[in-house]
């Protein structure tokens, strides 16, 4: 593809980096990138990844802005509240780049639909706040083979993982199935900061960038942790299960499932 005048002043800063140049910036024009949950780790990732010209962006919400959102869900303003996330978050978008296709995906994702949502996507981020939907993302992602990025946060407090198909572990490896609920509190019971959903949001734009364009090595095989009072951030090995029951040599798990509560209601971090 032939760059615009416009694109070689939009995206200079990375077609100056040898590492990127733009071939890169070609991969990225290309990419479509699906973000389930346009909240708190959605949001920084989300707009980052306009920013850096990924063509398509999905956003899977099905939930609307409130108050309590805008101490971290930089996606939406203050004139957004009722609005469905996705129409604001597509919006927040298009402001910053013009040039993305943003696709919108209102309503719950569920195991009946969610092989279909993330088919026509080369990376998947997942960003929502419940164990049921990050095991069904993981689970969907694996068995189509897309990879992905999985993070969480809470408190002061979070975590970030790559999957690549065939190349390391997945989110069952590290938690092999979801806690009873109510056992591990959501942000909404127990708080974060706001600034968290910035960090590790950020670092899933990046690694999605990488995933995208070659471009370094992406968290595969380890699991990056951040507490935030001492400023520390630790990189751990996570091996690959062997009794994994969805990509391990003999999986169990064929297919989506919804777990208890129901999968992704989306109320995000």
């Amino acid at each position: 593809m032939a760059f615009t005048n416009q694109q070689l002043e939009r995206y200079s800063r990375h077609i100056l980096l040898r590492e990127f140049g733009t071939k890169g910036q070609k991969k990225l024009l290309e990419s479509k990138v699906l973000i389930i949950g346009a909240g708190g780790l959605g949001s920084p990732a989300a707009m980052y990844l306009a920013a850096a010209g990924v063509g398509a962006i999905g956003l899977a919400d099905d939930d609307r802005v409130d108050l309590s959102n805008l101490q971290r869900q930089i996606l939406h303003a203050t004139a957004d509240l009722g609005k469905p996330k996705v129409q604001s978050g597509a919006e927040t978008i298009l402001a910053i780049n013009p040039e993305v296709k943003v696709n919108l995906h209102p309503g719950l994702v569920k195991a009946d639909n969610v092989l279909s949502l993330i088919e026509p996507y080369d990376f998947v981020l997942d960003g929502t706040d419940n164990f049921s939907a990050k095991f069904l993302i993981n689970d969907a992602c694996v068995i189509a083979r897309k990879p992905f990025s999985h993070a969480g946060i809470i408190r002061f407090q979070g975590q970030l993982l790559t999957y690549l198909p065939g190349q390391g572990p997945c989110y069952r490896c590290l938690f092999l199935k979801p806690p009873p609920p109510e056992a591990i509190p959501t942000c909404r019971q127990a708080g974060v900061i706001g600034a968290m959903a910035g960090v590790i949001g950020c670092l899933q734009a990046l690694e999605t960038i990488k995933c995208l364009t070659g471009l370094g090595k992406p968290l595969t095989g380890f699991l990056v942790t951040f507490e935030a009072l001492g400023m520390d951030f630790r990189k751990i090995k996570v091996p690959a299960r062997a009794d994994c029951p969805v990509c391990g040599p003999r999986p169990t798990i064929l297919a989506p499932e919804d777990y208890d509560p129901p999968a992704c209601d989306l109320k995000n971090p």
